[in-house]
Parts: C-alpha cells; sequence; structure tokens
C-alpha cells in the first residue's frame, strides 16, 4: 500500500492505493463501489490479468483514503483524474463496480468495464417510498436522531458529510452520460443482484452506443461469486478491442 496526496478545491486528500504487476506497461484501473474499498476489487482480480500493471485506488472517504468535505460524483471524477496525472499514468481500461462505475465513465476512459454500475434510477419500491415518507413526516421531531433507523445501510455510521455526499450521488440520473459514452463497453451483470438490478444495465446497454451486456448467476458482487467466468469475459474484451 501506498497513499499519494493530491490537491483538489483547496484540501488535500490522501488517496491510498496498491500496484500490483508494477513492471508491466499497460494500467488497469480499478474503482470499488459506494462503502467499499480496493481490498474487494484486488480479492477479486488481484491474480488475473497477468499482462497488465493493476491499480487499486481507495476512493476518498473509503477503505485507506481520507475525505473531509462533502463531494458529488463529479468532484470524485476531477480528484482521481489528478491522481492519474499526479502518478504519470494513463489507463488503458477502467473497471468500475456499482459507484465507481459512474467514476469510471466520467473519465472517459479508452476502454470501459462497468460491473453492475450505478446511474440509472428505477421507480423505489412501495416499501422504500414508505419509509421515505414516515422520515420526512417525522424529521421536524429529531431527524438527525432518528436518522439510523431510516437511512440506508450504506450510510450506517458515516459522518454527516460522507452521508451529505451519499444524498449527492445515490439518485442521480447518468442515461445522457452514458449515452455520449464513446468508449467500447463491456458491461457484466449478476443476475439476482437487487442495489442496481438487471433491467438498469439492460437500459445502460441500450444507452451506451459501443456497449455489450453479459449475465452472470449472483448478486451485486457477482464477480467475486463467478470470478472465473467474469474474468475470462473481460480478458476477451481487452483482447478483441
Amino acid at each position: 500500500m501506498a497513499i499519494k496526496p493530491v490537491r483538489y478545491k483547496g484540501e488535500t486528500f490522501k488517496l491510498s492505493y496498491d500496484m500490483v504487476n508494477p513492471t508491466k506497461r499497460e494500467t488497469l484501473l480499478f474503482l470499488h463501489g459506494w462503502g467499499s474499498n480496493k481490498e474487494l476489487m484486488k480479492q477479486a482480480f488481484g491474480d488475473a490479468f497477468q499482462e497488465y500493471r493493476h491499480l487499486y485506488l481507495d476512493l476518498p472517504g473509503f477503505g485507506k483514503s481520507d475525505n473531509r468535505i462533502v463531494l458529488t460524483t463529479d468532484d470524485y471524477a476531477k480528484i482521481v483524474a489528478e491522481f492519474l496525472q499526479k502518478m504519470e499514468i494513463e489507463s488503458e481500461a477502467i473497471v468500475g463496480h456499482s459507484f465507481g462505475g459512474k467514476v469510471a465513465t466520467l473519465l472517459t476512459p479508452k476502454r470501459l468495464i462497468l460491473l453492475s454500475s450505478a446511474g440509472i434510477v428505477l421507480p423505489k419500491p412501495l416499501k422504500v417510498r414508505a419509509k421515505i415518507a414516515l422520515f420526512k413526516l417525522l424529521k421536524p421531531f429529531g431527524g438527525h436522531a432518528l436518522r439510523k433507523f431510516f437511512v440506508s445501510s450504506d450510510v450506517v455510521g458515516m459522518p454527516q458529510h460522507m452521508y451529505e455526499t451519499f444524498k449527492n450521488v445515490v439518485d442521480e440520473d447518468f442515461s445522457d452520460i452514458f449515452s455520449t459514452c464513446k468508449a467500447p463497453t463491456l458491461l457484466c451483470w449478476g443476475r439476482e443482484d437487487s442495489a442496481t438490478p438487471l433491467k438498469a444495465g439492460q437500459k445502460m446497454a441500450q444507452l451506451i452506443p459501443d456497449s455489450k451486456l453479459t449475465i452472470f448467476d449472483g448478486d451485486h458482487y457477482f464477480f467475486l461469486q463467478e470470478k472465473r467466468d467474469v474474468v475470462q469475459t473481460m480478458e476477451a474484451f481487452l483482447e478483441t478491442v
């Protein structure tokens, strides 16, 4: 593990990263999802893609990368872009899971691999809508104290600035951004994914002009459950594009 300081908006972000196969010329950048960290991505892909250098990054506020301010997805992308510039690395492809998929797309890479990416807004289930309505009703009577009973498990225990960041990014509609994506894109999805349902991946495949959707057994973390098949699919994409 190493730390690289990056300046952005007057703040210094100490970004934690790991490099695998450091002597290789072409680089794959791996970006994790919300509430996760680089170790999960390294667990999935650290022993694959031996012909590439791997760059695993903890996004600000996750893992061992710090953050003290409220951010947007665009901020995350600009911070990562500044990090890559300081590292003097131009990635051959970016692999993004969930929230990391949105960040990856904004970075406009040569090639893009999205694993159950966020960015498509679907109607919330009735149970979730009822929970939101109840929280809004009770908010004047101590909303901050009640927050832990209503918020997503993705933000339980997080400091206030990360909760505000989560609110900035959770319901973003990236439809227009996906429709203007110029990179050849591989979409990989878990059939039983409930966090970013398969129908979101199907819509994303319709929006991204040069894209292919491959479906695997498993949930939001299908790439851990079906690792070998996922890696083979990704390798075939990287070899042919």
